[in-house]
């Protein structure tokens, strides 16, 4: 009997793979690692083969550690970042760079080459870019599509199949060039609820009128729960299954994140948002009518649920930013989840001594990456104000708290913006790895002033493909029913009301801080 699914989470830095009952139980989860090249601050890039490779890996160990025979797997799903691959017309590489490592294929996703590009598509008139909150994000793929053929002539000649990660992977998994809904509204300016769905003009205005045709994205277009087909005999032989799994259409990571989060439409009630929190954050939600807001992405038809319309805002560098600060400091070392329990469990110690005042004096703006909400800034820089000379190990914990306490101030402004553009939060939806990081989790209901929910399941992005995966194997009929059958009751976390009056005083630190930042861009040199 088929009764059991796999589901798969490429993120930045690693591939997780995790084995599912019927009923939403996680049996067992396997990663492996990512090898990701960083030619530069703002660029990053990875082997299309190497991601196949390391999905593999976790695949074959996450069914081996939940002791599940093949024959018991009825699905596979993937959820990916958004990263580009890019390949000529007979389904081979196409090499940006090399080094002593290996080839590079794919264009990570929080690669801001295309920073030029998003600009000039930005102050085109087009609804696309209504829809892009107003502003393009060198993050999104038409900017790099645009990059590539003015830089990079001689690929864009040979190219025949540039693929979202996610549809990459069910492309290499089924053999089916077919994309997902869900990637092209996000990220290809596709338009589900019109009979002409590509932005003709636009793309001719950025001359890009042969991007289908580079692209290798055929009419038929797959839906969310939809199936890509089932294993090849090579993938099968790869991935450690046989030819009888369905693989599910692709899926972006923070979408399959807010489909393991957030109850579905029979259930959901107004407010209710997802966070999905890792190296970036998203803010997701959907709702019966499309919402516009600046820096606001989507709304997105269908792009989840169908006759929905998905939105998402986001913050940049949120654990990539805790990483960062935990490399560069000198009493810090590689990010490694032990090195962050290490400074938690430090943290909390000084928070029960002197509360969460005990690192005041210390302001940061988390911008390291860019804005992408409220600002939409892609150049957009980070500041820190009250350094001393304090190189100690408790010097970086309270570096390490002020920077996550702008991180979730930064995420209140964000509700703020949703709220004056007609969308009001109740409750935060938590996924991603914040999920395993309690002094986040505490802090996002703490300075929002909402009711934090977290699922007892251990990886709700993985839960949310593994949803994605039953609906496509037809273990379930829609994915509503998945989301029913699969989705565990969560635990709230109330903010503290004796911390408001904190919380609301440091966001007016944080509002002056980014005052000054921009008073400091209007003194020249």
């Amino acid at each position: 009997m088929r009764d059991h699914v796999i589901a798969v989470d490429v993120g930045t830095a690693s591939v997780r793979a995790a084995v599912f009952d019927a009923a939403g139980a996680m049996l067992a989860r396997a990663s492996s690692p990512l090898r990701l090249k960083r030619p530069a601050p703002r660029r990053g890039e990875y082997s299309s083969e190497d991601i196949w490779q390391a999905t593999a890996e976790a695949v074959k160990a996450a069914r081996a550690a939940a002791d599940i025979a093949t024959e018991r797997i009825a699905g596979l799903a993937f959820g990916a970042t958004c990263s580009l691959v890019l390949l000529d017309r007979d389904g081979r590489p196409l090499t940006l760079s090399e080094d002593e490592t290996g080839t590079f294929d794919t264009i990570a996703w929080f690669d801001h080459r295309a920073a030029q590009e998003a600009a000039e598509l930005s102050g085109f008139d087009h609804e696309a870019v209504l829809h892009s909150g107003g502003s393009v994000s060198p993050e999104m793929q038409v900017p790099k599509l645009a990059w590539l053929k003015r830089n990079r002539p001689d690929l864009w000649e040979r190219a025949g199949g540039i693929f979202d990660l996610a549809d990459y992977l069910t492309f290499r998994a089924t053999g089916s060039d077919r994309r997902s809904l869900t990637t092209l509204s996000a990220k290809w300016f596709y338009r589900g609820d019109h009979v002409l769905p590509w932005p003709l003009g636009l793309l001719e205005q950025a001359d890009l009128t042969d991007l289908r045709d580079k692209a290798g994205i055929p009419e038929i277009i797959l839906v969310p729960g939809d199936a890509a087909g089932r294993l090849t005999a090579t993938a099968a032989s790869d991935l450690g299954l046989d030819g009888e799994v369905v693989v599910a259409a692709g899926l972006i990571d923070a979408y399959a994140g807010a489909l393991g989060a957030l109850p579905p439409p029979d259930l959901k009630t107004d407010g209710e948002l997802a966070l999905i929190g890792g190296t970036s954050s998203c803010i997701v939600g959907y709702e019966s009518r499309p919402v516009f807001a600046p820096s606001l992405w989507g709304p997105y038809f269908s792009a989840l649920y169908p006759a929905r319309w998905l939105f998402e805002a986001g913050q940049s560098a949120t654990g990539g930013l805790l990483n960062h600060l935990l490399e560069v400091h000198s009493a810090g070392g590689t990010a490694t989840e032990e090195q962050h329990g290490r400074v938690i469990a430090r943290i909390e110690e000084m928070l029960q001594k002197r509360g969460p005042g005990f690192a005041d004096g210390l302001d940061i703006l988390p911008d390291f990456h860019g804005s992408r909400s409220p600002f939409a800034d892609a150049s957009m820089t980070g500041m820190v104000a009250g350094l001393t000379l304090d190189g100690s190990f408790d010097g970086l914990c309270r570096l390490y708290w002020r920077a996550s306490v702008a991180i979730a101030l930064s995420l209140r402004q964000i509700l703020a913006l949703l709220s004056e553009n007609g969308i009001a939060a109740t409750n935060l939806h938590l996924a991603g790895g914040h999920r395993r990081n309690p002094l986040l989790t505490r802090l996002y209901a703490d300075a929002t002033g909402l009711p934090v929910m977290v699922s007892p399941t251990e990886d709700v992005v993985l839960l949310g493909s593994a949803i994605h995966a039953a609906t496509a194997a037809r273990l379930a009929p829609d994915l509503g029913a998945a989301a029913r059958a699969m989705q565990a009751m969560p635990v709230e976390i109330a903010p503290d009301p004796n911390l408001a009056d904190y919380y609301a005083r440091q966001y007016r630190r944080l509002e002056i801080l980014q005052a000054c930042r921009e008073a400091l861009k209007q003194v020249s040199g």
